[in-house]
């Protein structure tokens, strides 16, 4: 009852994932950028202010790895972190001038690496396979082995 490799979808996935990483790593690397610290820099633009563990939710990464991720960024002035103003406790992270000129510069390119998957595809192969991606990821979010 083996499954081949090739017919494993997991292994489809993953050589994919690993793809858009390596190109999304060369696109940004220009600005200085990791992958991940472009991700925490697109979702700061969008959302200024956003919570550490927030943020480590929405680039999909544990908090530790985002601590690291802010450390980083902050030690290259990319990103401010300040006490909330009535939460002593909450520190909003935003980022700087620095901070959005990177993203703006990686952003750029990474949008080409985006644009350039999507032009592959018609805009039926894109809605399809946007459907097709949410129901892998509600099944394995759904998975009863995992607990869920």
């Amino acid at each position: 009852m083996r499954m081949s490799f090739d017919e494993r979808l997991g292994s489809h996935l993953k050589r994919v994932e690993q793809e858009l990483t390596t190109a999304k790593t060369a696109a940004v690397k220009p600005a200085g950028l990791t992958v991940p610290q472009y991700a925490a820099l697109f979702v700061l633009a969008e959302q200024p202010g956003i919570s550490a563990a927030e943020l480590a939710r929405r680039c999909l990464v544990t908090p530790q790895t985002m601590t690291t991720i802010l450390r980083n960024l902050e030690a290259a002035a990319l990103i401010e972190r300040t006490p909330h103003p009535l939460h002593r406790h909450v520190i909003e992270t935003r980022p700087t001038p620095a901070g959005r000129k990177a993203l703006d510069q990686a952003d750029e390119r990474a949008v080409s690496v985006e644009r350039r998957l999507a032009a592959a595809f018609s805009q039926d192969e894109l809605d399809t396979l946007r459907k097709l991606l949410a129901r892998v990821s509600e099944t394995l979010t759904s998975d009863p082995v995992l607990g869920s």
